[in-house]
């Protein structure tokens, strides 16, 4: 494999995804309420979740689903607001509980779920979508060889960040729920924090979908 020069595509794409991965969105705080209220175990099912997600963006890309969404944005604002209610779902059940994250615990729920609840979070997330579209394709490049095996390597390359960026995450949030474990109150109060930052996003999102519908 050729190594990455500085020049290379390949390299700005990285710093890319970097940026785009570390921003604040639907996907990071859906892995923050996974751990805070599970633990390590299921915030490294959620970012599983998000990764095997991710695939199925390129996937639904190479298959022209995003182009049907593009040119028709009334479906994609549907899309849009259909994420948003999902995630201000979760968002309203962290918010109204009088529970701490301790006793939010998913030990009733297996890692399987949670892996399923990170793959849908992500199929329904805009940035995704937006992603797919609007970044994704400039990088492909007629003269580098298979489009299919950029392709590939760009996907891996996204994986590789959101596994790097997110899994850091969750393993710091797994950490901060033991700790976190002598202080109900304290808690409660992250709980409710983690609650309204996911509300905040789903919110947000909505007003992108109403914008285009």
């Amino acid at each position: 494999m050729t190594p990455i020069s500085p020049a290379s595509p390949l390299w700005l794409y990285f710093l890319l995804v970097a940026g785009i991965i570390a921003l604040p969105g639907m996907d990071m705080a859906f892995v923050l309420a996974s751990a805070l209220t599970g633990g390590r175990r299921a915030g490294l099912a959620a970012v599983s979740g998000l990764v095997a997600g991710g695939w199925i963006h390129v996937a639904m890309g190479a298959l022209g689903v995003g182009l049907l969404l593009q040119a028709a944005p009334g479906l994609f604002g549907a899309l849009l607001v259909a994420g948003a209610a999902y995630v201000a779902w979760i968002g309203w059940s962290l918010l109204r509980s009088g529970a701490a994250l301790g006793e939010q615990s998913t030990s009733g729920r297996p890692a399987r779920a949670t892996f399923g609840r990170a793959i849908a979070t992500c199929l329904l997330n805009p940035k995704a979508y937006l992603f797919t579209l609007a970044v994704f394709p400039q990088f492909l490049r007629a003269d580098a060889g298979s489009i299919a095996s950029q392709v590939l390597a760009m996907a891996a390359i996204t994986s590789a960040t959101q596994v790097a960026i997110y899994g850091s995450l969750a393993l710091a949030a797994g950490r901060a729920r033991h700790w976190l474990r002598g202080n109900p109150a304290t808690q409660r109060r992250l709980g409710r924090g983690v609650g309204a930052l996911l509300v905040l996003a789903a919110a947000w999102t909505a007003a992108q979908g109403l914008l285009l519908r």
